[in-house]
C-alpha cells in the first residue's frame, strides 16, 4: 500500500496555547474530512509553525483528539521574509490506495493564500 502526503495549513488567532491548539484541531478536523481519512490510516504526521508561535506544540492536539498511535513531530520553521504570520503547517502521511489526484489539501484561513487552489471553506 502506497504512502501519500496530505498537506494543509492554518493560522492562529493569536500565540496562545489555547488559539494555536484550537487553529490545529479545526485544520486536523477539516483534512479528516475532506479526505474521508480515518485516523486507524495515519502514519505519521509532521507539523512546523512560523517562528512568531511558541506557545504550544501543535501534536498536542493531535493527542488531545486521541491520535495517540501515531508518530507526531513538531518544527520550527524558519524565519522568512513576507511569511504568513502565525502560521501553523502539516504534512500527514496516509497508508491509503487512493490516487494521488483524489486527495484534498486543506488550507484555512490567512493560510489561504499560500495555496488558494486548495483553500477550503472557513
Amino acid at each position: 500500500m502506497p504512502v501519500r502526503g496530505i498537506r494543509g495549513a492554518t493560522t492562529a488567532r493569536a500565540n496562545t496555547r489555547d488559539a494555536i491548539l484550537d487553529a490545529t484541531r479545526e485544520l486536523l478536523e477539516a483534512l479528516l474530512q475532506a479526505n474521508a481519512l480515518r485516523v486507524s490510516e495515519i502514519a505519521s504526521v509532521y507539523f512546523t509553525m512560523t517562528p512568531d508561535l511558541d506557545a504550544a506544540f501543535p501534536a498536542n492536539a493531535a493527542r488531545a483528539m486521541g491520535w495517540n498511535n501515531i508518530a507526531l513531530l513538531d518544527a520550527q520553521a524558519p524565519r522568512v521574509m513576507n511569511d504568513v504570520p502565525r502560521c501553523i503547517r502539516v504534512l500527514i502521511h496516509w497508508n491509503t490506495d487512493h490516487a494521488e489526484k483524489e486527495i484534498r489539501h486543506v488550507y484555512l484561513h490567512e493560510a489561504r493564500g499560500l495555496r488558494s487552489d486548495r483553500a477550503w471553506g472557513d
